[in-house]
């Protein structure tokens, strides 16, 4: 048997984000459609390291993409001068069952959790679009950004983080990486309301338990992604937002409805039901659910993720991987 070894230096060689959100179309497609089997993950708790253990597998016939994402969360790690999260995928034939590649799971999470918010904004996202706020500068902050400046031309980048050394840090780092490449211009602000006023665009990606920003400020005709809220716990994105878009989306009903605060917290408190879910993206790919229809309507985005993108994008990576001669083929 025969594994390809895929490292980040692998991947980035043959994908592009471009990329990336061709194939989260196509995995969320699949899975509207009921074309996938994506289980439950897996969560084991390891007491002893106070860690946890995540298994995430999942199968889409219709883009031969098999497989098993695991995550590690070993908070102790850091004492050990180790990386407290750390992520391997497993890709397996669907012919013979054979494990046929093994690739960096930190970097394939980081490009298609940014590639899914840029084919959401691709999809909803006015397409006069000139104007981007970012909120939090974290680890999946750059790919947030690159797939915005990859589907729209915007002209102004604006970043906020709760902290401000590591805003201009990022900020100072992505001009040098996508000023020129885009034509664009990046910003620090000096608050979050700063940064969404008048804004087209905006996408919080931020670990927050209370919203990073004041839905009241979003002028019409915007376009939302919230990428944070991943616990019931966690609501960066505020009530009137979620109460007042005229259209909400999600990735998968099943992920959000039950892992998000930014629902979980007002459904509680009985502001709002299931039913404010306009429908899931994969849904408006297929045309079953209309996408945005006028220029003043402000539209939301909510993703949780789901292993149905990390099997249709690690299967894609793979295949151009194959295409093009790279990586580390071992015999097993």
């Amino acid at each position: 048997m025969k594994i390809v070894i895929l490292k980040e230096e692998d991947i980035r060689k043959v994908f592009t984000i471009k990329d990336a959100i061709q194939a989260d179309k196509d995995g969320l497609e699949l899975y509207s459609k009921g074309e996938s089997d994506i289980p439950l993950r897996i969560n084991i708790d390891i007491p002893k390291e106070e860690g946890q253990s995540l298994y995430m597998p999942g199968y889409a016939a219709g883009a031969k993409a098999l497989g098993v994402k695991i995550v590690s969360v070993y908070p102790n790690n850091v004492e050990k001068g180790l990386d407290s999260l750390s992520s391997t995928m497993v890709l397996i034939n669907e012919s013979t069952g054979e494990v046929c590649s093994i690739m960096d799971g930190s970097y394939l999470t980081k490009i298609r959790t940014g590639a899914v918010s840029g084919a959401a904004t691709d999809i909803l996202a006015r397409k006069d679009s000139e104007i981007f706020a970012l909120l939090g500068t974290g680890g999946q902050a750059e790919s947030q950004l690159e797939a915005v400046l990859t589907v729209r031309d915007i002209k102004e980048v604006r970043v906020f983080d709760a902290n401000k050394e590591r805003s201009q840090e990022f900020a100072s780092r992505m001009a040098d990486k996508f000023a020129d490449v885009f034509g664009v211009k990046i910003i620090v602000a000096d608050s979050s309301s700063e940064a969404v006023a008048n804004a087209d665009i905006i996408t919080s990606v931020t670990t927050a338990k209370k919203p990073v920003f004041d839905g009241k400020l979003i002028k019409k005709g915007a376009h939302i992604n919230g990428v944070g809220s991943y616990t019931p716990e966690m609501q960066e994105i505020d009530d009137y937002i979620l109460l007042n878009a005229d259209k909400v989306y999600v990735d998968t009903r099943d992920g959000v409805l039950n892992e998000s605060g930014d629902f979980i917290v007002p459904m509680r408190q009985n502001k709002c039901t299931e039913d404010i879910v306009t429908g899931e993206l994969g849904e408006v790919i297929m045309g079953e659910v209309p996408s945005r229809e006028s220029d003043q309507e402000i539209t939301f985005f909510k993703t949780v993720g789901s292993s149905v993108l990390d099997i249709v994008t690690a299967r894609r990576i793979y295949e151009k991987a194959m295409q093009k001669g790279v990586g580390q083929t071992i015999e097993f």
